[in-house]
């Protein structure tokens, strides 16, 4: 009995000292920094995610190259030919940027834009304007790896070409044509835009979104094409296809151009009109004329 009192009597320091461990713990694992060491002991090492890409200040800087000519810039096709962007002035060209590595959205969006090249060229020809899609994510989008692109989505036009910029100029580049773009851990974030360039390497206007349609690009090329000066000599053929041009509208049914003589009938019935009375009056004047002297005579 003795014996066994001494043995409560001297682990009573022991009990207390756990005890006390066990409230200091208890309390430690209470508080809320504790809390997240615990969960994430190595929580100051972890990389934080980067920041989204700002579509309004995105659109802002698109909005804001509208008018500026665009710099000399040498890249590669798929063949690796250097090619200057001044080599496609002289007609209008349409500039998109993708990057190879893009699964979904890049695939879609030139496949979209591969419609409505379709029926430009068959408003305008093939010959009136050029293509360019530009692969912005180097080294990845290599000449090889755009020619890749190209095939895979059976892009095969003799006016759209892919090239590849070196990675020092991509930054020049992409700031020319107002294009923001943003790392992510699944790729890019980053504007969806066709930028239509006058034949005069400026540029005239950003059409958004991931299926840029046919009359989006249409209208202001039209307006670009029929901007152009006549041949020195003038031909009937080219007088022709220049009314085809001003007549020509888009059938959203059918996504494609057609040509509307509506307007070229009733100009030319105005035009009729105005020299017919012109001729009447000139006639009338002449009667007038010469029935007054002949009174004068008399």
């Amino acid at each position: 009995m003795k014996a066994a009192a001494r043995s409560i009597r001297t682990n009573v320091p022991a009990l207390r000292f756990a005890r006390a461990l066990a409230l200091t713990l208890a309390s430690a694992l209470a508080s809320p920094l504790v809390s997240f060491v615990l969960w994430s002991p190595d929580a100051r090492a972890q990389p934080s995610p980067p920041p989204a890409l700002d579509q309004a200040e995105a659109v802002r800087a698109s909005q804001s190259v509208i008018g500026q000519r665009i710099g000399d810039h040498t890249l590669l096709d798929r063949e690796q030919r250097p090619v200057r962007l001044a080599a496609y002035r002289g007609k209008p060209l349409l500039v998109s940027f993708i990057y190879t590595g893009c699964f979904q959205v890049c695939p879609t969006t030139t496949r979209a834009l591969d419609e409505a090249v379709q029926a430009l060229q068959g408003r305008f020809g093939n010959n009136l304007f050029n293509v360019v899609s530009i692969g912005f994510n180097q080294p990845a989008d290599s000449p090889q790896a755009m020619k890749s692109f190209a095939a895979q989505h059976r892009i095969d036009r003799p006016n759209w070409d892919f090239l590849s910029p070196p990675a020092a100029i991509v930054e020049a580049l992409t700031r020319d044509f107002g294009f923001r773009y943003q790392a992510t851990p699944a790729g890019f974030d980053h504007v969806l835009q066709v930028t239509l360039v006058d034949a005069d390497g400026r540029i005239v206007r950003q059409v958004y979104g991931d299926r840029p349609a046919a009359d989006a690009l249409g209208e202001p090329m039209k307006q670009l094409l029929a901007g152009t000066a006549l041949p020195a000599e003038l031909r009937v053929a080219d007088l022709i296809d220049r009314v085809r041009l001003l007549c020509s509208v888009y059938d959203p049914q059918t996504g494609t151009y057609r040509v509307d003589y509506s307007l070229a009938i009733e100009i030319a019935g105005g035009l009729t009109f105005v020299v017919a009375m012109a001729l009447y009056m000139l006639n009338e004047w002449r009667g007038r004329r010469t029935h007054s002297r002949g009174r004068r005579r008399g």
